[in-house]
């Protein structure tokens, strides 16, 4: 039960619109990032919504890794993402690698601006 849990609200971001929109363009780039830093995949779930009457349908994607997890959810209609980062932190500590994580995705839409957290887990024992 010991680990980090970062997130992440990123606002008005200017990526090109599709990494809003396509789940099955997002979900495999995300992939690629855990496994570039360093975490191996080991489930994956890509989800595109419907555009509704209030704009362009978002996309949900989800990665497994064994000591690490990935949750994202767009909301084009606003230009934002919301991520869920979670790492373990007994062996091996996983907490460098959600870090660069993050970073990549934050990158990657290119928000004006973001609001981050993060959790330590556990009692530290």
């Amino acid at each position: 039960m010991h680990g980090l849990h970062l997130t992440a609200d990123l606002y008005r971001c200017r990526c090109d619109s599709a990494w809003l929109t396509e789940a099955a363009r997002l979900g495999p780039w995300c992939v690629q990032a855990l496994q570039a830093a360093g975490l191996p995949v080991v489930g994956q779930l890509f989800h595109s919504f419907a555009p509704a009457d209030r704009g362009p349908g978002g996309a949900m994607v989800m990665v497994l890794a064994p000591d690490a997890q990935l949750c994202l959810r767009t909301w084009p209609a606003q230009q934002g993402v919301t991520i869920d980062v979670q790492a373990g932190k007994v062996p091996p500590d996983r907490a460098a690698q959600a870090r660069a994580l993050m970073d990549a995705l934050v990158g990657l839409f290119a928000p004006e601006w973001t609001e981050q957290r993060s959790l330590e887990r556990g009692d530290g024992q």
